[in-house]
C-alpha cells in the first residue's frame, strides 16, 4: 500500500535475521493480502491554510515470482481532476515505471526518472511515494534500537528507528529516519531530509485499524515543512483480496474512465 512504498519496495532476501535491512525487508513482505482497493479522502492545505478536497481510489496487486508490485491510482473527484490516474508497475531488476494519465490531453506521459521526487497531482507526495524504492539504492542502519511509538490514543508500542541514506548524492531526500512497530512492522512516522540535513518532510500515521485480519494505515498526514503545505489522506473504504489480476494494471486499463 502507499504508506509502506513511502519507505521501502525491494530488500535482499540475504539479509540476515535482527539487522536493518532485515528490518525492511519485514516491512515490505508484511502480509497486505494478494491485491486490495481503497477509496479514499485527501485534502490539500496550502500555506495560508486554505482547503482543496480530492477523491481518489487506490488499487494494489501484489507481485509474483519475478515481477514486481502493481499500483493504480485514479481521482474521482473534483471533475477537473476526474479521471486523471497513475500507474505504477514495480520491477525487481530494473528501473519501475510510471504513467500518467491526463483526460483532458487524452494521452499517457511516462514519468521519468529524474521526475519521480516531484510533486504528484500538487499534493505533498512525490511520485516515488507512490509504488516503491530500490533498496539497493540505500544503506541502512538503526538510529534507535529501543525506540517507542506514542499512538493518537495515548497507548505505546516498542519500535525501530530505522535511518536509509540514499546512495545517488543528487538525491533531493538523501535521508530518511522512520519509526517501525516491532509487532507489526508497519512504518508509523517518517522524516525525509534534504542534501543541506534540514527536515524538510514529515509523515505521521494517524489512525490504524485491522481490515479482514491485516494492519492497515487508514489516517496519514504529510507535511511539507520547507514549503509549510500539508496533505491529508483518509480510507473511507478498504477490501483485501478482490480477485485482481494483471489485466486491472495495464496501460489500456489507466485511460479507462472511473465508475
Amino acid at each position: 500500500m502507499l504508506t509502506a512504498a513511502i519507505v521501502v519496495a525491494l530488500v535482499p532476501a540475504r539479509a540476515q535475521q535482527g539487522t536493518p535491512e532485515w528490518v525492511a525487508r519485514q516491512i515490505d513482505q508484511r502480509d497486505t493480502g494478494r491485491d486490495s482497493r481503497a477509496e479514499m479522502r485527501m485534502r490539500l492545505f496550502d500555506r495560508r491554510g486554505r482547503v482543496r478536497e480530492r477523491a481518489l481510489t487506490i488499487s494494489a496487486l501484489r507481485g509474483t515470482a519475478g515481477k514486481g508490485d502493481r499500483t493504480l491510482l485514479r481521482f474521482s473527484y473534483p471533475n477537473d481532476i476526474r479521471n486523471t490516474a497513475l500507474l505504477v508497475w514495480e520491477h525487481p531488476d530494473a528501473d519501475d515505471e510510471r504513467f500518467l494519465f491526463l483526460p483532458a490531453l487524452g494521452r499517457v506521459r511516462r514519468i521519468s526518472g529524474e521526475e519521480k521526487q516531484e510533486s504528484f497531482a500538487g499534493s505533498d507526495l512525490s511520485y516515488e511515494d507512490i509504488g516503491g524504492r530500490d533498496i539497493a539504492d540505500y544503506t541502512w542502519a538503526f538510529a534507535n534500537e529501543n525506540a517507542t511509538w506514542t499512538a493518537p490514543d495515548g497507548s505505546m508500542s516498542a519500535a525501530w528507528l530505522l535511518e536509509s541514506r540514499a546512495k545517488d548524492r543528487a538525491a533531493q531526500y538523501p535521508r530518511s529516519v522512520s519509526l517501525v512497530l516491532k509487532d507489526r512492522f508497519i512504518i508509523v512516522h517518517a522524516e525525509a531530509f534534504n542534501a543541506r540535513n534540514e527536515r524538510a518532510k514529515v509523515f505521521d500515521v494517524k489512525r490504524l485499524e485491522r481490515v479482514n485480519n491485516i494492519w492497515s494505515v487508514m489516517d496519514l498526514t504529510v507535511v511539507n515543512e520547507r514549503d509549510n503545505t500539508r496533505t491529508e489522506l483518509t480510507t473511507t473504504l478498504l477490501k483485501y483480496n478482490l480477485g485482481l489480476t494483471e489485466n486491472d494494471f495495464s496501460r489500456r486499463q489507466l485511460e479507462q474512465p472511473g465508475p
